[in-house]
């Protein structure tokens, strides 16, 4: 796991903000989410990894990020970077819960953004 602060990201040639911090020429995948307070992603795998990184953006709220034998703790404007292979769930604080955005980058655009009208 990598940490940042959004002010902390370098600064980078790429197409992306996190282009500094992660391999893939494009935002390729992610969402917003609203976490209910408690709600831990993933809570049905024991084990939930990815192939690639995956950048966890906290907007609001309090959150942790459980690996297998660590928490981390996290607040509003820290950029968490899962690196690939790691096991993880992300668990909105019950008291705080957060709002978090997902990233994943990759070699190519969103299929979204090359769908002509």
């Amino acid at each position: 796991m990598k940490r940042y602060r959004l002010n902390q990201l370098p600064d980078t040639d790429s197409h992306h903000v996190f282009g500094g911090i992660v391999p893939g020429e494009f935002i390729a995948a992610g969402d917003m989410l609203f976490k209910s307070p408690g709600f831990m992603s993933h809570a049905d795998q024991p084990r939930h990894v990815h192939d690639e990184e995956e950048i966890f953006v906290i907007l609001q709220g309090k959150a942790r990020v459980r690996f297998d034998d660590r928490v981390e703790h996290l607040v509003a404007g820290d950029v968490v970077v899962i690196e690939a292979g790691e096991n993880h769930h992300l668990e909105a604080d019950e008291e705080d819960p957060c709002i978090n955005l997902y990233i994943e980058c990759g070699p190519k655009p969103n299929p979204q953004q090359l769908a002509r009208p």
